[in-house]
């Protein structure tokens, strides 16, 4: 049987709990902030490498307005993005997207697009640890969303279901995690129990 990692505990066991933990995140950042300083802590502790990928664009138009400073004035994507950060962790491909809402009861599945769910399917046929992290802002709460379940909830909507994912998928299907110091989302634990644990019930 393998015991949580310190720090992190399923969804469901966290929703049931009595008391919330002391919320060390609500300090201005963006959940981008907050992933981009945790992986600079995994790097500098040589724990994982893993960076948000750079969006391809094609530069149009460029203004000098002096010799030191150029200023982009029209450029477009080259090709769609697909998710936000990858990188490798004990030897294992890692991929995910980074989401964010204000919504207390739901996540809006327009915040994806098809081509990103695309890609996290394309990622777990070779085997790669794929998933979400989804920051409710105004809850100060924070999910990893393995990718398996999220694929399975966008191709049901496409087929008449929901266009959202209530708040209770998530907790029942997700990692919750707290936010602290070093790192500042601890999201790695959960990559490591998405490694130890495959087929494990989350809940």
């Amino acid at each position: 049987m393998i015991k949580y990692p310190q720090g992190i505990k399923s969804a469901a066991v966290m929703s049931s709990a009595s008391k919330r933990p002391v919320i060390f995140g609500d300090r201005g950042m963006t959940l981008e902030q907050e992933i981009n300083e945790s992986n600079i802590y995994y790097r500098n502790h040589q724990l994982a490498v893993i960076y948000k990928k750079p969006t391809p664009i094609q530069i149009v138009k460029v203004d000098y307005p002096k010799r030191s400073r150029a200023v982009i004035k029209e450029a477009y994507f080259r090709q769609a993005s697909t998710t936000d950060y990858n990188g490798v962790y004990q030897g294992h491909y890692i991929d995910f997207e980074a989401k964010e809402t204000r919504h207390k009861t739901s996540f809006p599945l327009s915040n994806f697009h098809e081509h990103q769910i695309q890609h996290l399917a394309n990622c777990l046929k070779q085997q790669g640890i794929c998933f979400v992290i989804i920051k409710f802002v105004t809850l100060q709460r924070y999910f990893v969303l393995p990718a398996e379940p999220l694929i399975n909830f966008w191709q049901q909507a496409g087929q008449g279901g929901k266009k959202s994912l209530p708040l209770n998928f998530i907790e029942q299907n997700s990692f919750e995690i707290h936010a602290g110091y070093n790192p500042v989302l601890p999201y790695l634990e959960v990559c490591y129990r998405l490694i130890h644990s495959t087929g494990e019930n989350h809940g």
